[in-house]
């Protein structure tokens, strides 16, 4: 399996798929799609990238792991197709954007409009086995999306990192604060929601540092 990724990434990430590491997790994966099923199809694995060129990072929401239910997942974080029913998590995060800014909740959970503005969605994982949460999980994707973490903080500035829950926050020290703007709260799972993703506010907050950098705010 080769690694079919957008020009601008496949450009800054060149070395990363020549490493070892990377060679092996794509064979591994590449058996894994002949004799189980896996999550994403294998031409959305790199969906995110394909969706937000490097050129055009403004935000970067960090999950961990693809959905693992029938059509779910589809290479962005957090995202589902139209005809996908909305998960748990992104209605809480619709639910905070609205009470955040007003606006009402989408009738679908396709994040590709955010992506297309320029809004990262990078699971840490990139693909998963049919019903089992984490199964891909150490296999090196984690490896492989920390550099990418790093290429941006180390390239970019004034990226806005949205950090939600402990293991998207534990990628903090992975992100220059003195070039990037970082937001942190807890996971919006119907587990932890209430504990601080409501009422976090990361949605304005976001869009305020924006417009502070002559960036164009996100239509969320």
């Amino acid at each position: 399996m080769k690694a079919q990724i957008e020009k601008t990434w496949k450009t800054m990430l060149t070395t990363e798929f020549e490493q070892k590491y990377f060679l092996t997790l794509t064979e591994k994966v590449r058996k894994a799609y002949l004799t189980s099923v896996v999550y994403p199809p294998p031409k959305l694995i790199f969906n995110a990238f394909e969706h937000c060129h490097f050129n055009n990072i403004k935000v970067v929401i960090i999950g961990q792991d693809p959905y693992h239910g029938l059509g779910q997942a589809h290479g962005l974080a957090f995202s589902v197709p139209e005809s996908v029913k909305t998960p748990p998590s992104l209605l809480n995060i619709y639910k905070e954007i609205r009470n955040d800014l007003g606006i009402d909740v989408p009738a679908d959970g396709n994040l590709e409009r955010w992506a297309n503005q320029g809004v990262l969605l990078l699971n840490a994982t990139l693909t998963v086995e049919a019903n089992l949460a984490g199964s891909h999980q150490g296999w090196g994707w984690e490896k492989f999306t920390d550099a990418v973490i790093q290429t941006i903080s180390d390239k970019k500035e004034h990226i806005v990192f949205l950090l939600w829950g402990a293991y998207a926050s534990s990628k903090r020290v992975m992100i220059d604060e003195n070039k990037h703007f970082i937001l942190t709260a807890p996971h919006p799972s119907p587990l932890s929601a209430h504990r601080g993703f409501f009422g976090c506010k990361h949605f304005s907050q976001t869009n305020k540092y924006l417009i502070e950098k002559n960036i164009s705010p996100v239509i969320w």
